[in-house]
Order: structure tokens, then sequence, then C-alpha cells
């Protein structure tokens, strides 16, 4: 149970160490992995740890166990789906054209297409 709320606390951390590299950081890019690293850990963690929670409270019944798997489903799929969305998202806004990472050291997207 104090793992559960151990976890509930770090994704508070990381959400707020999140909302400030999204505040902080100067361009998308940079902006988007901050978004990123806050949906997944952020998110990741406190639905783990409301899991072992769930599992931990024998006052539930069988509804625990029911409780704590769709938590652990929904953390799997969030872990599984968010770079994917944020990837998408990356990709869409570069060939778009609307921003430029800076300084581009390596640009394998222009080399792909013969630029």
């Amino acid at each position: 149970m104090y793992i559960g709320l151990g976890m509930l606390v770090l994704g508070s951390v990381i959400n707020l160490i999140g909302a400030i590299g999204i505040y902080r950081f100067r361009n998308f890019y940079l902006r988007l992995h901050a978004a990123t690293v806050s949906a997944i850990g952020g998110t990741f963690y406190p639905l783990v740890g409301l899991a072992l929670v769930a599992f931990s409270l024998v006052e539930l019944g069988e509804w625990r166990f029911f409780m704590g798997g769709s938590l652990l489903v929904s953390a799997f799929l969030l872990l599984m789906l968010s770079p994917a969305g944020s990837h998408a998202l990356a990709r869409a806004t570069y060939k778009a054209s609307v921003s430029k990472p800076e300084p581009i050291i390596a640009d394998h997207l222009a080399e792909d297409r013969g630029g």
C-alpha cells in the first residue's frame, strides 16, 4: 500500500517537472518531449500505484482484482501508445514545415526525400 502511495507522489513530481519543461523549453519539439515524459511517467506510475493500492484493499472484495487489473491494462496501453502519438505529432509538424528543430545535426527525413 505504501509503495502505491509513493508511486502516486512520484507521478505528481514527474507531472510537475513536465509542466515546468513545457513552460521553459523554447521550441515545439522540446515541449513535445516534456509533454510526452509527463504523460507517460506522470500517468503510468500513478496508475500502477493505484493498482497496488486496489489490490491491497481487502474491503473491496472481489472488485479489487477487477479494479487493479483494469488499472494495469490502462497503464500498459498508455505506455505503448503515448510514444507513438508523440512521434506522429512530431513527424506531421516536420512534414508540414510548421516548425524546424534547431540545431539540425542530422536530417534523415530530408535524406530519404533526396534533399
